[in-house]
């Protein structure tokens, strides 16, 4: 199968690099995104998010005629589908999927597919929201025929494979991960097979559609059941007066532990989202996932807690001084080091907190940006680690940047540390 024009829908942290690598291999390439600030941005050759690499993929891509945006979609071989999956509150539950932007994107393509077009969905989905987005089609189209009326012999081929790359490392992983392409038929998985090894280096392994759905939650799972062991840990170990950096680092001695590190919580697009998607599907069987969200989504406000008690043992050490002249310093607001996606972020979530009850100053740093969220973080001011550490009272580690790292010891005696990353306190 020829893939001459292969279109994107969603050009965020997912559909951007994907369609950007594609048209590094000199494919035309057509991005469909609503936000038409992205659109412009890329159409002259700019990004409009942050990742190594990107932007002088993109600028060579567009220049070379390869890689072009729009806000509507256009006749193509093939449509990736990589929008959100975010979460919305129906009855008591505040964590059942939201396929309405995979059911918008599908009803959007609908008016151009033709026969013989691949449609596969990239984004993060509970268990069957492939089969939703072939009901949405043949619902839009019933002039064509569908794998799950006419099996191998449909018009349109249809796969769920999805991302698995690392923020910071996408346009590597993109190309050097194993790939799990779960198709419809088996039609549809050789189909999308040769799509992806148009640039993916690694391996393509085929299965169906809901295991592929299967396998990225279960693996955004497993990993979030190991941090909730961490960091449940952290909070028992808080407890008994232990040092739980020294404690793992001592377990992970034996041959067969390998305990992870804890932290303030999980953050992020995936781990903190994927493995509610199980739960939606299965709550009566999925006991130990939910219990791992419960504890990781708990930790945030062990955090706070914390930082509560630090400013009440300031105050208590300096009786002349009032709440309003406490000042904390909040180090990091990104799900993880080194990049500057605040998405789903805890340390995010915990500043916002923090700057809320403060009736002092709370001062933020964060390398990895410019300029804070807006209407997030009112009130706050955006400082170098230097300058926080000047004026802080109360200092809270959040992210374990790079910059924060080399902080030299000195520099954090007279505070009252809340170090969540184990960085200054281990």
């Amino acid at each position: 199968m020829e893939f001459n024009t292969i279109s994107v829908i969603g050009l965020g942290y997912i559909g951007l690099p994907t369609a950007a690598v594609i048209a590094s291999r000199r494919k035309k390439v057509v991005g469909v995104d609503v936000n038409q600030h992205a659109v412009d941005t890329i159409n002259k050759g700019e990004i409009h998010i942050v990742e190594p690499e990107l932007d002088m993929i993109v600028h060579a891509a567009v220049k070379e005629g390869h890689l072009r945006a729009t806000t509507s979609p256009e006749p193509a071989d093939a449509f990736l589908i990589a929008v959100p999956t975010p979460f919305k509150a129906e009855g008591g539950n505040d964590h059942v999927p939201d396929l309405s932007y995979i059911e918008a994107a599908s009803k959007a393509i609908a008016p151009v597919l033709n026969k013989g077009n691949l449609v596969i969905l990239e984004s993060t989905s509970p268990v069957g929201a492939t089969e939703r987005v072939a009901e949405v089609l043949a619902e839009a189209r019933p002039d064509l025929t569908f794998p799950q009326s006419h099996g191998e012999d449909s018009d349109i081929r249809i796969a769920h494979c999805p991302e698995r790359v690392l923020p910071g490392h996408v346009i590597r992983e993109l190309v050097e991960n194993d790939r799990v392409i779960g198709g419809m038929t088996e039609r549809c998985s050789k189909a999308a097979t040769a799509l992806y090894k148009i640039f993916v280096e690694g391996e393509c392994i085929t299965t169906t559609a809901r295991t592929a759905e299967m396998a990225k939650l279960t693996e955004n799972s497993f990993r979030d059941v190991n941090i909730a062991f961490a960091n449940e840990l952290s909070i028992i170990c808080d407890k008994l007066d232990i040092n739980v950096w020294e404690l793992i680092r001592l377990s992970n001695r034996h041959p067969r532990v390998n305990i992870l590190q804890p932290g303030p919580g999980v953050g992020g697009h995936c781990i903190a989202v994927d493995p509610w998607f199980i739960v939606s599907e299965t709550p009566d069987e999925a006991r130990l996932i939910r219990a791992a969200r419960e504890v990781n989504d708990g930790k945030p406000q062990w955090v706070i807690d914390k930082v509560n008690e630090a400013v009440g043992k300031f105050l208590s050490a300096n009786p002349e001084k009032t709440a309003k002249e406490v000042s904390i310093a909040c180090f990091g607001l990104a799900f993880k080091p080194d990049i500057d996606d605040l998405r789903e972020s805890p340390a995010l979530a915990i500043t916002q907190k923090i700057a809320a009850s403060n009736p002092g100053q709370t001062l933020i740093v964060e390398p990895n940006i410019e300029a804070l969220p807006a209407g997030k973080l009112e009130g706050c001011t955006l400082v170098t680690a230097d300058d926080a550490l000047e004026s802080a009272d109360v200092v809270v580690l959040l992210v374990d940047h790079k910059p924060f790292k080399s902080i030299d010891p000195q520099q954090l005696e007279g505070c009252y540390l809340i170090d969540s990353r184990g960085i200054w306190a281990a």
